[in-house]
């Protein structure tokens, strides 16, 4: 393990959640985002401790990508100190967002997928299939060609993340917990019952990427027949705020969120609690899982930061 400070564990993080070489600049722009506020010689100076230790490579004027070693040692580091890391993620998006579903104005926090140029029409089609089966988040999404986090060649495709909704009720002061990520059966384009449920605040990797690579998605059936099984969240508030919810929610719904798919103190095979309301959503991952299913080359980047709201549905 190394002997060092947490930064370089989280530099080792991030470099291989990413193909293309980072360089300083970007590296340290993401440490922001991931709550460690440093300059980019500072940023330097543990890139070059990194390679030093084996665990880096310089690439040109590019920037840096992971050893094998560095590969190694990334899933090894710090085993205990990952557990809740995504969690805390979301909650920093959540406080980050100060959308306003009455003016429909603030900042949304969002996803960035990107696939090669030539899959484009393949990924709109895909992305259209679900919006317009009713089982996505939001109901438009942005296409960009020019972004640090589109590599040349490639294009780039902005969908609002369910995060977002827990800035609004913050907002409003209602408390929220983002409880679980599961699979959830439809028949008949009608929700039946949960398949799988992962808790976020018990797991290192994002529970709705964990579903979609694993295979236990059935997005394409569910957008074509109305039979299928879809990516959604569960999130917890205190019973009393329901009244104010049920309104908040009503006004996202006006600007082009779709939600709930069911709401209350039980709500289908979850344990019932008698001091929450859950409520439950489907994910915009199902976006991203409808690509997948079909063959199509698509790499997400689930809450990759905070946008204005306009700037996703400005042209709409």
């Amino acid at each position: 393990m190394i002997k060092t400070e947490r930064k370089c564990v989280e530099i080792l993080r991030i470099l291989k959640d990413h193909e293309e070489p980072l360089g300083a600049k970007r590296l340290s722009e993401i440490m922001a985002e991931r709550g460690f506020v440093l300059s980019d010689r500072a940023v330097q100076y543990y890139l070059r401790y990194l390679d030093n230790a084996g665990f880096t490579r310089k690439v040109g004027n590019q920037g840096r990508l992971l050893t094998e070693q560095g590969l190694s040692e990334t899933d090894q580091a710090l085993v205990d100190d990952r557990i809740g890391f995504i969690i805390s993620k979301l909650e920093r998006l959540a406080f980050r967002s100060t959308f306003d579903p009455l003016t429909g104005t603030g900042d949304v926090a969002y996803n960035i997928s990107t696939v090669p140029e030539e899959w484009t029409d393949r990924v709109t089609a895909a992305f259209d299939q679900v919006i317009d089966a009713g089982c996505g988040f939001f109901n438009a999404y942005r296409i960009i060609d020019r972004h640090p986090k589109v590599p040349a060649g490639h294009v780039g495709f902005i969908t609002l993340c369910s995060i977002t909704m827990d800035g609004v009720f913050q907002q409003q002061g209602v408390p929220v917990k983002v409880a679980y990520g599961g699979t959830l059966a439809v028949k008949n384009r009608k929700a039946v019952e949960f398949t799988n449920l992962i808790g976020y605040r018990g797991t290192t990797i994002d529970p709705l990427q964990l579903f979609i690579s694993s295979g236990l998605t059935a997005i394409q059936p569910l957008v074509t027949t109305g039979t299928g099984i879809a990516l959604a969240n569960i999130r917890q508030v205190p019973l009393p705020a329901e009244s104010q919810v049920r309104d908040l929610i009503a006004a996202m719904r006006n600007n082009g969120f779709v939600l709930p798919v069911e709401m209350g103190p039980s709500v289908f095979n979850v344990q019932p609690d008698p001091h929450r309301i859950s409520i439950v959503s489907y994910s915009g991952m199902n976006l991203i899982g409808n690509c997948v299913e079909l063959g199509i080359p698509i790499k997400t980047e689930i809450g990759a930061g905070n946008i204005q709201f306009s700037k996703v549905v400005g042209d709409r």
